[in-house]
């Protein structure tokens, strides 16, 4: 009994393409008798009825199917058999070649019934009565459409040959129908096409008939070597100049004539390309007879799909220290793992005894507590190891939300496009509610970002060198110029380092071009103190709070235009205006909301000399690209982060309501993108477009002290007091000024330079003519 019970496991547990002998033998060898018995009497039934089941057959199946009844048989077998091994699957993956084969089956069914049977089937066809449908008759009609069953089947089987056969036949039938023509093509039609020929056609030169001696010369009568030199050269002429070609006149004229011509005429035909393109549109806005530029004006990035089974694989890294990963956001240059920290259990074991007197071990539990968050930001670099990052940023926590942020580094970044931010839903949102709406980038979820310049209200950008400050000022600068008119915005632009914002030096939008000179940028700022003032009287006669009150009714040149200042080095303007620059920046940034101006600013020295505590505090919007240290990112953001960050437009934007900053991936604006606004805007600058800011109101206003730097205002009370005492010092001047040491300091130095100027002229001076000045005043 235990041998037959073995036996059938081991057929069970045999795989499904035993052989069909071996299961007969296995079948009789294990049956009972009246088994074998049963199937002997079926054999016998069948043998004594065989003729009727052949009569059947014949009149009924046979007479029915034809011939065709083999297909019909194969293709059971086919579809048993992948039933059988539980290949289902297979009827998804290539659903073209099942379609193929059931064509291909019809189609030889229908090539047996256009042949003529005999007995049963000499009326129908050797395709039984199945056939003849298919093929409807044996006249022409049926042959076209067995032809028809077989070249769809083909297509069908082989989709990517036949395309291929396709598109090859046609390209040589093409080139078999253009071929005639080009046969007959003259040469001069040729030249008229090809007008360049980088050397001339070759000339035949006439058969020369052989020299007659002179009647009595003898063979030996030779002309000498020299006299064949001498008529070598008179035969030597020089060659035609080709009318074609590198050395021919039309070249040279157009030579001359591109080195006459100026650069600025290569500038204004792409300008006038770029209007053709863009700005003869008839479906453009216009605002205050200004037309808005399109959306198709800046570039399109693709964006890439990044795996799930990566990002599965490094979370079932990540679960380790009682967590479990419950979100996963796939962002342009980041993936952030939402983790949900697990419970800390105590468990406790209880020996007991039971009914046989046994000692049994359980194991209770006491309490469970959540992970301490600590403990998941202390293996911050235990993390990067097993994840082979090269930094990841733990978010603890990540804000409205209850789990712990780890952001890893993708394998490959995706660019983020301006126009890609722009048409988004949340843009657009806000741009329907306000002008100076911002595309700053995509967070780390891939989640569109926008910020309202008017609610910022002032923006503070830094970083290092080439972490994409620039590129971040030309993207608010583009986002800008892309939403409003010269009526409604414009700019004063700083820019010392004369290569970065001189491109939009075109545009209609700037209250004066763009300034590169230290000099002249203090004089803007102080202007643009001035004007504020004069903006809040006009507020105060009209009755209005604020800019957007003034222009609710207004339209045109009535309306009071948003005066954006964008900066694109401060540490430059700190190191030569001192506290001017920090002082109007400061009373800009505190009262310049209402009458709409907003400062840009941006640097690549976050130190706490360039950005102060009374800049910091007046800047609550922030941007923090890669950094050097955590020092730098604590004077920018107030908080550490901004040195893991992956640099090439990688930030830490913390706008004003928010505690923590958020991380994105700033907007990439190419060059080109940036000069077809420009060229767009350049096009239909209009000349009643009038400067807020004329070049010669830039002009130094305040005495230069020795140096070149701008003289204190403070200078006429410190030489009062070195007059009336005859030892200063710079602690002096602090008690007696109420100043600063460091402007003090200034002041002493300055003193210092004009005393030794005056030592140095009294050296100089002649007794005989001081004594005659001092007698004659006398």
């Amino acid at each position: 009994m235990a041998k037959t019970k073995t036996k059938k496991k081991a057929i069970k547990a045999e795989k499904p393409g035993i052989s069909v002998l071996r299961k007969v033998f296995h079948f009789f060898t294990l049956t009972p008798v009246w088994q074998i018995l049963l199937i002997i009497v079926i054999i016998a039934v069948i043998a004594w009825q065989w003729g009727n089941i052949t009569d059947w057959y014949e009149q009924n199946v046979f007479r029915t199917f034809g011939w065709g009844i083999f297909i019909l048989l194969a293709a059971v077998i086919t579809l048993v058999t992948v039933i059988c091994k539980r290949k289902l699957s297979l009827f998804i993956t290539y659903w073209n070649r099942w379609f193929a084969g059931i064509l291909l089956c019809l189609f030889l069914w229908g090539v047996l019934a256009l042949f003529p049977g005999k007995g049963v089937l000499a009326a129908i066809g050797l395709g039984g009565k199945f056939g003849l449908g298919i093929v409807g008759g044996t006249d022409l009609g049926g042959v076209f459409r067995v032809l028809f069953l077989l070249i769809a089947g083909v297509i069908l089987m082989f989709p990517t040959g036949c395309y291929r056969i396709a598109s090859s036949s046609m390209f040589w039938l093409i080139d078999q129908i253009k071929r005639p023509g080009l046969k007959q093509m003259k040469e001069s039609d040729i030249k008229k096409h090809y007008d360049i020929f980088e050397a001339p056609p070759p000339q035949l030169t006439p058969k020369r008939e052989k020299a007659r001696r002179p009647f009595g010369a003898e063979e030996d009568d030779r002309p000498s070597v020299e006299v064949v030199q001498d008529k070598s050269k008179e035969r030597i002429r020089s060659l035609p100049v080709p009318e074609f070609g590198i050395g021919s006149p039309r070249a040279k004229k157009a030579e001359k004539e591109a080195e006459q011509e100026p650069a600025q005429r290569d500038l204004k035909q792409v300008a006038q390309d770029v209007w053709r393109k863009y700005g003869e549109s008839s479906d453009l806005v216009i605002v205050d007879g200004w037309k808005l530029p399109p959306i198709e004006i800046l570039d399109v990035s693709p964006e890439i799909q990044f795996s799930q089974a990566d990002n599965a694989e490094r979370a079932r890294l990540i679960e380790g220290v009682e967590t479990k990963v419950v979100q996963i956001n796939a962002g342009p240059t980041v993936t952030q793992f939402g983790v949900e920290p697990g419970w800390d259990r105590k468990i406790k074991e209880v020996k007991e005894k039971d009914k046989d007197g046994n000692t049994v071990v359980r194991h209770e539990e006491v309490s469970k507590t959540r992970v301490k968050v600590d403990r998941i930001t202390s293996l911050q670099n235990d993390l990067a190891l097993a994840l082979a990052a090269p930094s990841i940023r733990i978010e603890a926590p990540v804000p409205g939300k209850a789990i712990v942020g780890i952001e890893v580094p993708n394998t490959i970044s995706t660019v983020v496009s301006l126009r890609g931010v722009i048409e988004t839903n949340s843009f657009q949102k806000l741009q329907a509610k306000s002008n100076l709406a911002l595309a700053l980038g995509k967070g780390a979820g891939g989640e569109a970002v926008a910020g309202d310049l008017a609610k910022m209200p002032h923006l503070l950008i830094a970083g290092a060198t080439g972490s994409g400050k620039t590129v971040c000022l030309n993207a608010v600068v583009c986002c800008l110029l892309l939403n409003n008119s010269p009526s409604d915005v414009r700019f004063i632009m700083i820019d010392p380092k004369r290569v970065e914002l001189t491109t939009f030096n075109s545009i209609p939008h700037l209250a004066t071009p763009v300034i590169v000179d230290t000099d002249k940028a203090l004089e803007a700022l102080r202007w643009l103190g001035r004007e504020m003032n004069n903006r809040y009287q006009v507020l105060a006669s009209a009755g209005k709070r604020n800019i957007d009150g003034y222009n609710k009714n207004r339209e045109g040149e009535d309306r009071m235009p948003y005066l954006v200042l964008v900066i694109d080095e401060l540490a430059d303007l700190m190191m030569t205006g001192g506290d001017e620059v920090e002082q109007i920046l400061c009373r800009l940034a505190q009262l310049s909301r209402a009458v709409g101006i907003h400062l840009v600013v941006a640097t690549q020295r976050p130190s706490v000399d360039v950005i102060t505590g009374l800049i910091k505090a007046n800047f609550p919007t922030r941007i923090s690209f890669a950094v050097t240290s955590q020092v730098d990112s604590r004077t920018i953001l107030d908080i550490g982060g901004a040195e893991k960050l992956m640099g090439s437009g990688d930030m830490l934007f913390l706008p004003t309501e928010a505690s923590k900053p958020k991380r994105l991936q700033g907007c990439y604006v190419s060059d080109a993108e940036a000069e077809r606004l420009v060229y767009f805007w350049g096009n239909q600058k209009k000349g009643d477009v009038i400067p807020l800011l004329k070049p010669d109101e830039l002009v130094l206003t305040s005495p230069i002290a020795k140096g070149g730097h701008p003289e204190d205002s403070l200078m006429n009370e410190a030489r009062d007091l070195a007059r009336n005492h005859d030892n200063i010092s710079t602690s002096f001047l602090q008690r007696r000024l109420h100043i600063g040491y460091p402007r003090a300091a200034r002041i002493m130095d300055q003193l210092e330079m004009e005393m030794a100027e005056w030592d140095k002229e009294d050296e100089f001076v002649d007794e005989d003519e001081y004594l005659e000045d001092y007698e004659e005043e006398v």
